[in-house]
């Protein structure tokens, strides 16, 4: 008589290996990607500590304190233009990024994903940890922490043409969207994770907040060197069914100088996401900041419900995801949740105006309803954000006309992210310079942003929906 299999031996054994090996690179790609945000958190946790109310902090005894106001901040972060300085750091981290990754995906396209994701990783887990050992050299020159987050802007371009080319080189179109909503998460996770490791540190020795993180991606990077694979080819994996791009929505235009190609397609997108990025970062920079100030909540607390934005955003991936997949309307899966997201952005500001000018029984019995809003739009915000930088990337990255080129893809996802990019760094500068109007002003530039971002993708749309309607659109020569 033939002994049954444990339960635990058949579920392994009912996957083929071409699927144990699609879930081992959808997962190693995941925790590569984690820790590229998890570096690139910490200066929004550690801003706090080095500009800080020196008054409310006990003095030591064996210090002469000559002025009461800054003798515990870090110059040269204790003057009155200490935000300028802040904002500057952050430019020069995201002006890096948008520049560095268009020609990231170049260098991607040339060079082994593994090598060039890598020596990626190790590089921005140096150029981490170099900012917090400014704290343990005493370095208080604005100059080397421009200079460093600058660096770290460029080597962080590595991560995500490469990872979205290697997940695109292993999943096939079919449930492209709904994967690829839910490994976009990694973005959320990595902001969550690099908070809760930038705050242990950031009280006592906030040089740790940064060298933590930075060890923690160069390791990662170790593991990518030693494991990684590429294309399911390389270890005699079924390679997936790429090529199956309806011509009417993103038939190829081509301008040939050997690998430089541009696709109908790439243009609106690239534009959408320079908005969506845009609306998208300045939540992320300016969001605790306006609660804290709206609500008079302490950073901490301000801190935990901005949070609720970021989950939102993988509750959004994954349903763009969704629904584009069952639709086949990427465009038109944007559009919506965009047109959706406009007034949720107008009503999100006015409900915390409102409801934070109340008394504190009437705030605590509208807990729920904030912490409703604040993930209803994240989701709406980031849902479109987090669509085109993968599936639709992948989707225009593996077109039929570049004839198995997987490789494409990297340069495609770099176009389209870099674009993205200039908004993610024009958002927050913006919203620095209008704020002082109003907090309200900053939510009408981000609704224009929003409406904006939806008339892009217009003519995707109305071709999607003429596809729908039974319409077919006849191509040229």
């Amino acid at each position: 008589k033939m002994r049954s299999l444990a339960p635990g031996i058949k579920l392994i054994t009912s996957f083929s290996r071409d699927s144990w090996y699609r879930f081992f690179i959808l997962l190693l790609t995941f925790v590569f990607y984690t820790t590229y945000h998890l570096s690139r958190k910490p200066i929004s946790i550690v801003k706090s500590q080095l500009h800080r109310n020196c008054s409310n902090v006990i003095h030591p005894a064996d210090r002469n304190i000559t002025d009461n106001d800054t003798w515990c901040d870090w110059a040269p972060f204790d003057q009155n233009n200490y935000r300028n300085l802040f904002g500057v750091l952050d430019n020069c981290f995201l002006v890096a990024y948008a520049i560095g990754m268009f020609f990231s995906g170049i260098f991607g396209e040339r060079l082994p994903l593994r090598y060039y994701l890598s020596s990626g990783m190790i590089l921005s887990g140096i150029f981490t940890a170099l900012f917090g050992l400014g704290f343990y050299w005493q370095i208080h020159s604005l100059w080397y922490y421009c200079l460093v987050q600058a660096l770290n802007g460029l080597v962080q371009t590595t991560g995500w043409p490469a990872v979205v080319a290697c997940v695109g080189n292993w999943f096939g179109k079919g449930k492209r969207g709904f994967i690829m909503g839910v490994w976009n998460s990694h973005t959320s996770v990595g902001n969550i994770l690099g908070s809760l490791i930038a705050g242990v540190y950031v009280s006592s020795a906030w040089g740790l907040s940064f060298i933590v993180p930075g060890i923690i991606i160069a390791v990662a990077g170790v593991i990518c060197f030693l494991f990684l694979v590429e294309k399911p080819e390389d270890v005699n994996c079924t390679p997936p069914q790429h090529h199956l791009v309806d011509r009417n929505k993103y038939h190829p235009v081509i301008f040939a100088h050997r690998v430089v190609f541009i696709l109908q397609g790439v243009v609106e997108f690239s534009l959408c996401l320079l908005f969506a990025k845009l609306v998208s970062y300045t939540f992320l920079y300016w969001l605790p900041l306006y609660i804290a100030n709206v609500a008079h909540f302490d950073p901490k607390e301000a801190g935990d419900l901005s949070t609720l934005f970021d989950v939102g955003g993988i509750v959004g991936g994954i349903l763009a995801g969704l629904i584009s997949d069952y639709s086949g309307g990427r465009a038109t899966t944007c559009c919506a949740m965009l047109i959706i997201a406009a007034p949720m952005v107008s009503r999100t500001v006015l409900f915390f105006l409102y409801f934070f000018t109340q008394t504190l029984g009437k705030m605590q019995t509208s807990v729920s309803t904030r912490c409703c809003m604040l993930l209803w739009c994240g989701a709406l915000v980031n849902g479109p954000y987090a669509l085109i930088t993968t599936a639709v990337s992948a989707d225009l990255g593996t077109h039929e006309c570049l004839r198995g080129n997987s490789r494409a893809l990297s340069t495609v996802t770099a176009i389209i992210d870099g674009t993205g990019s200039i908004g993610a760094a024009v958002g927050p500068l913006l919203a620095g310079l209008i704020s002082p109007t109003g907090w309200n002003n900053v939510f009408y530039m981000l609704i224009a942003a929003d409406v904006l971002a939806c008339l892009l993708l217009s003519r995707l749309v109305y071709k999607e929906v003429r596809g729908w309607c039974g319409y077919t659109t006849r191509l040229r020569g």
